[in-house]
């Protein structure tokens, strides 16, 4: 039972901040990369953040940098992503995802071994 949980979405006004949450069980996130994609209604799939095993590496897709931080703690087996100064256009439904053990650099959706069931994300202006 191989399971990402996400949490932590929800409504904000615009300029507002979140915290999403990834819980995983059946299995040890520290081997893995870990990605938040999102994905609004008619638009592709697409990364927002990846992060390495070990937290070296981290990347985001160029329209949340500087606003959005990913991080993780493998100790509790968990994945974040802090969302600050949301925009409306950051409305989405953001999915949790694991690609491993190890990782291909920068992670593609046809990596994902795991997938969370998603959590919507919706920024009112």
């Amino acid at each position: 039972q191989v399971q990402l949980m996400e949490s932590g979405g929800g409504s904000v006004q615009a300029g507002g901040s979140l915290r999403l949450s990834c819980a995983a069980s059946g299995f040890t996130i520290s081997g893995y990369c870990m990605v938040w994609f999102r994905q609004a209604p008619g638009k592709e799939r697409e990364r927002v953040a990846g992060i390495s095993p070990d937290g070296v590496w981290n990347d985001y897709v160029d329209s949340v940098k500087g606003r959005f931080a990913i991080s993780r703690d493998n100790a509790k087996n968990t994945l974040y992503l802090q969302m600050n100064s949301l925009k409306p256009e950051d409305t989405a439904m953001y999915y949790c995802a694991a690609i491993g053990p190890g990782c291909y650099l920068p992670p593609r959706v046809e990596h994902v071994n795991y997938w969370g069931q998603g959590t919507q994300v919706t920024v009112s202006s």
